[in-house]
């Protein structure tokens, strides 16, 4: 094994074992909340009708088969939206940003045209929306074709990680600067086990020319369509109320907002730990193209189907909490990069021994992670429209809280690693996790 590629000695979530029952497991949620909040079927209360749930999955998984997993109308859209998006990304002007340097020494350049591609999507929503005068056929086959399209995604994304992992064995055709012509792999998905290996992913950054494949998968298809089923669920409900609920158009404000936020300021997603260490396989591909947009948007699906009007006092306490929460995200997140920059010298630090220092003045001395509880904030702010009559519609609160510890526990452990004694005395100087003087 070479110095570049080392051999991946821990491998997370069980190893294959925890891998094969996660590719079960994710695609069964989804279905399971598509169960949950459909024309057919609405939850409401804690208790679950099991009952009309499989009779739901037979109809759906069974009787119309061919509908669901075959359907061409659905695969001809999707590779429309995903290629289109595509070739969007790659020609649409922006500017160059270089990524974090890899192991070999080099930087990737990324093209940076969030905001460019962003007006260019509006102006064209817009145009249909006044041609057709808001009766737009293509949000209507979104919401009425939301299960097929939510299994063609799903193929889509095995497939897609199929195609990675084998391209990760194909040598370079220019050297790298090793003067290989090795590819980087992910340090965590180079295990030797394919099937570990294609579900974790085992090439660090797989490109096609100079679309990089994970960083467009995690700003472009997923997130934008996300957005375009909040949409169908308005037009759906506007078409069959008359009106459209407060507490629906909220939802979609706020999560367009976060989605929009996302997209434009993808050069902050350079510095991730999704693009400068993890490897892009099944995980990333299907969280990114399926997960997210299908299971995210749960709450404007639920407020299509119960009509929930919030008073004065509840629209603008959710408002308040919501840019709250992303007060305390983007303004942490803008300290760290500018610290380091070396813009805040002012800011009390931690000398290292690597000769870096760790910030532990401002945000980042009230807690280690304290951009996380922003985000954390600005997800409740997503699920307190729909009101309390079902925990279903916090899935995603409890969902996203869950993955957050889960990479706050991944981030020590790689800190611990690299500073050693000086990231325990850190530990010292900032000792909560997440929420100042709690946790």
């Amino acid at each position: 094994m070479s110095n570049l590629n080392p051999k991946t000695i821990t491998k997370e979530f069980g190893g294959t074992p925890g891998a094969i029952t996660l590719v079960i497991f994710l695609p069964a949620v989804v279905f399971f909340l598509y169960s949950c909040a459909n024309e057919e079927y609405v939850i409401d209360g804690i208790n679950l009708n099991l009952s009309k749930i499989k009779e739901i999955a037979y109809q759906k998984l069974i009787v119309e088969f061919k509908n669901t997993f075959l359907n061409k109308l659905c695969w001809i859209a999707y590779l429309i939206w995903f290629i289109g998006l595509a070739l969007l990304d790659v020609f649409i002007p922006g500017y160059t940003k270089q990524g974090v340097e890899l192991r070999d020494g080099s930087k990737l350049n990324y093209l940076i045209n969030g905001l460019e591609l962003c007006l260019f999507l509006i102006v064209i929503l817009i145009g249909r929306a006044y041609m057709t005068g808001f009766n737009l056929p293509e949000l209507s086959f979104l919401y009425e074709n939301f299960l097929p399209l939510m299994i063609t995604a799903t193929e889509f994304s095995f497939l897609l990680s199929t195609f990675v992992y084998i391209s990760s064995f194909i040598p370079l055709r220019n050297k790298n600067k090793k003067g290989t012509n090795e590819r980087i792999l992910a340090v965590g998905g180079n295990s030797g086990n394919p099937i570990f290996d294609w579900f974790i992913g085992r090439e660090l950054n797989p490109r096609i020319g100079s679309l990089d494949i994970k960083l467009f998968c995690e700003l472009r298809p997923g997130l934008l369509l996300w957005f375009l089923l909040d949409l169908s669920c308005i037009h759906e409900q506007y078409h069959k109320l008359g009106y459209i609920t407060n507490s629906l158009i909220l939802v979609t404000l706020l999560q367009g907002f976060y989605i929009f936020d996302g997209v434009l300021n993808e050069e902050g997603c350079l510095t991730m730990i999704d693009i400068t260490s993890d490897g892009f396989g099944f995980m990333l591909c299907y969280g990114d193209l399926t997960w997210v947009p299908f299971s995210y948007c749960l709450q404007a699906r639920y407020l299509s189907l119960k009509e929930i009007n919030l008073n004065f006092f509840a629209f603008f306490t959710i408002i308040a909490l919501k840019f709250l929460g992303y007060y305390i995200f983007h303004s942490s997140n803008t300290q760290k990069s500018e610290f380091r920059q070396g813009k805040l010298p002012h800011l009390k630090s931690l000398q290292t021994e690597r000769g870096t220092k760790l910030l532990i003045e401002g945000w980042w001395g009230l807690a280690q992670h304290i951009n996380y509880f922003g985000d954390v904030l600005m997800a409740v702010s997503w699920s307190l429209p729909t009101g309390f009559n079902t925990p279903l519609t916090y899935f995603y609160v409890i969902y996203f809280t869950s993955l957050l510890l889960h990479r706050q526990i991944r981030d020590e452990e790689k800190c611990s690693k690299k500073y050693g004694k000086d990231w325990e005395e850190y530990k010292k100087l900032v000792p909560y996790k997440f929420i100042p003087y709690i946790f």
